[in-house]
């Protein structure tokens, strides 16, 4: 990053995404289209995986936004394909608070509702979940 973009670490500045264990922390710079995700390149930090960097990318591209900005993001927990969700999250609301008739655009594509599934906690008595011990007759 240039040193002449700072990062202004304000709340009204933020786009908070949550999906499963990841949170995503999602800051958009004026720029050419680069994803930086915890100070490394975002396709090397998403293993140049198509699928994950058009997660990420897609709240852009339906606003034709995605060659006028960066987006910087600090991920936590979780794995790839949560930490990708969670920065698609995040990207979404940061729009629509820059700019309110973003929302009547992302809405409908689902990006800015949160996936609430999480997982399922262990009960006592079973392997899993829901998994149970093998069942034998005698």
């Amino acid at each position: 990053m240039d040193s002449k973009k700072e990062l202004i670490f304000k709340k009204e500045n933020i786009g908070l995404g949550k999906r499963k264990q990841s949170i995503a922390r999602v800051f958009l710079l004026p720029g050419d289209g680069k994803i930086i995700i915890n100070k490394t390149s975002g396709n090397k930090y998403l293993q140049y995986n198509d699928n994950y960097l058009n997660t990420v990318w897609s709240p852009l591209e339906k606003l034709n936004l995605e060659k006028q900005f960066d987006i910087v993001a600090l991920v936590q927990g979780g794995g790839l394909t949560g930490q990708a969700q969670a920065i698609q999250l995040g990207v979404a609301r940061l729009l629509c608070t820059m700019d309110k008739e973003n929302r009547s655009i992302l809405k409908p594509f689902g990006f800015l509702t949160r996936d609430s599934r999480i997982k399922e906690r262990k009960k006592y008595g079973l392997r899993k979940a829901r998994k149970a011990p093998q069942y034998s007759k005698r």
